[in-house]
């Protein structure tokens, strides 16, 4: 058994044992990920005109090959939710209001901050990074929690919870930002134009249809074959195509913008290092936090990477309609994803490492 400096009563909950059991493309996946930017900007040399073929037909304000991408490593994911343990969560009125106060109060705060303090004389990347905090993460969040052993019910009802959110207050925080509190600092401001129903589209066809998709999937499933079939046979062999679809969705992304990255390079980097900072202290200020108060490993994950996530397709749109595909603020939102994605890899390794070293005596079985 590893040390623990914080005890928590039950069996040893045992992540390198995970860590073991990982298949060789859970194991590799930084690798799979390094490679599939590369090959992402190799196509985007090779045939300079992808991007805008790619970027021809758009749902929501997203690229229909992209929105493929999404939604097909979205499924496989809210396939192994147990919808019927959600209840617990959503009565858990310490754990959502530990979230809504990370997410809502404290993140949109980070972001504008760090956006303010590496990047003062760069108005339009700064107010890109400002939409990036003001998303907050309904996607790939539920990826990052899977490797993580985090809690996948309450990574859903997380999810959801945002989602809400999202679409109540994301024009609003928009306007506070970007255009009243700029004024207070005696400095440029911009308008957000952006409606309830555009939020609303985003997240009905990005969340909406995986969550459909899945409940209905294990509802199905459950009641033909049975639990046991379900969880040791049918999850197994559609858990490892959400993966896929992360490298899939990856690959496109840098053959649309990986051109116009390599031409920007420092551009790129000014806009990645506050980027950095930000998921890191978003990460570990929401480790740190839940672990105070009690929360499991599972519960503790799943708030962390829930708080250091955002919902980059919501961003990217909303740069693009408000601000036009070759605007400053477009490239910094097109950033955001591909710092991010390695970024939350290196921190689901720091999650393992962290629930080893801390949550050691905890009762859970992952």
């Amino acid at each position: 058994m590893i040390a623990s400096s914080a005890t928590f009563e039950g069996p040893v909950l045992d992540t390198s044992s995970v860590v073991r059991r990982l298949s060789k493309l859970d194991r590799f996946l930084p690798l799979w990920i390094f490679a599939a930017m590369a090959l992402g900007i190799a196509l985007g040399r090779v045939f300079p005109g992808i991007g805008a073929a790619l970027d021809r037909v758009q749902v929501a304000g997203v690229s229909v090959p992209i929105g493929i991408g999404l939604l097909w490593m979205m499924y496989p994911v809210l396939a192994k939710v147990r919808y019927e343990s959600i209840g617990a969560h959503i009565g858990d009125r310490k754990l959502l209001g530990t979230s809504l106060v990370l997410n809502w109060m404290i993140g949109p705060v980070v972001m504008f901050a760090l956006a303010w303090l590496f990047l003062p004389d760069l108005p339009h990347y700064r107010d890109g990074l400002v939409l990036i905090g003001l998303a907050r993460c309904i996607a790939m969040v539920l990826i990052w929690n899977s490797l993580a052993c985090g809690s996948a019910e309450l990574a859903a009802v997380l999810v959801a919870l945002n989602s809400v959110f999202q679409i109540l207050t994301y024009s609003v925080l928009g306007w506070l930002f970007l255009t009243v509190v700029p004024h207070w600092l005696g400095t440029d401001t911009a308008i957000l134009q952006v409606s309830m129903w555009q939020i609303a589209k985003s997240v009905l066809i990005f969340l909406g249809i995986p969550l459909l998709a899945g409940y209905l999937t294990r509802r199905t499933m459950v009641a033909r074959r049975g639990e046991a079939w379900y969880n040791d046979s049918f999850i197994p062999r559609i858990g490892p195509t959400a993966l896929l679809g992360l490298l899939y969705t990856i690959v496109l992304m840098f053959a649309m913008q990986g051109t116009r990255i390599l031409q920007l390079p420092v551009d790129v980097l000014r806009i990645a290092i506050p980027l950095v900072v930000y998921f890191f202290i978003m990460f570990g200020l929401a480790f740190v936090l839940s672990m105070k108060l009690g929360f499991s490993y599972p519960e503790t994950a799943s708030l962390s990477f829930t708080a250091a996530g955002n919902n980059f397709e919501l961003a990217i749109a909303v740069a693009i309609a408000t601000f036009g595909i070759a605007s400053g603020e477009a490239l910094a939102a097109v950033v955001g994803p591909l710092i991010e994605v390695p970024a939350l890899i290196g921190l689901v390794y720091v999650s393992l490492w962290a629930g080893r070293k801390f949550f050691a005596q905890q009762q859970r079985t992952v």
